[in-house]
């Protein structure tokens, strides 16, 4: 399990379904990154390897994430952040625990290419949509995460106007 300690007002970014672009918008955002958080279909392996150059990427693996690729994502994982945790699953419908008894602070996940903030009981759902091709009239989007003292602020992030 990945732990990082982070400043107050260290603002992690998160995205999805890149689905093997990166787009120009999205790596400008992502150029200060203290870490990367990638919800899965990366799609390609240079996509990983182009994001572990700007900072240490942690990815899970997505539904079109297959062969080479998707051998070497896991489903699911754990990342703390100070005194904070945060699960990743790709698909959202797909978590088979409950989050808030195992003490998650954020669920992260990807798929629907829909961003989507939601609060459930003491546990945040963040969805960042996706920074890859778009689909139908959805946004391209990402999200990102910021440490503060009591917890780990959601902010969507819409990349087109």
């Amino acid at each position: 399990m990945p732990n990082f300690d982070f400043s107050t007002g260290t603002s992690i970014p998160v995205i999805s379904d890149t689905h093997g672009l990166l787009r120009p918008e999205a790596l400008q955002r992502l150029q200060d990154a203290p870490i990367i958080l990638h919800a899965g279909d990366v799609d390609r392996p240079a996509i990983l390897e182009e994001l572990s150059e700007i900072a240490p990427t942690i990815a899970v693996r997505g539904n079109v994430d297959r062969g080479l690729l998707g051998d070497q994502l896991p489903l699911t994982e754990v990342v703390e952040v100070g005194d904070f945790t945060i699960y990743m699953r790709h698909i959202v419908q797909d978590i088979d625990i409950n989050p808030a008894a195992a003490g998650f602070d954020v669920v992260i996940s990807g798929h629907s290419h829909k961003p989507a903030l939601e609060k459930r009981g003491t546990v945040t759902y963040l969805n960042p949509g996706s920074i890859g091709p778009r689909r139908f009239t959805l946004p391209i989007s990402m999200a990102s995460l910021t440490v503060t003292d009591t917890g780990l602020e959601p902010e969507l992030i819409t990349l087109d106007a």
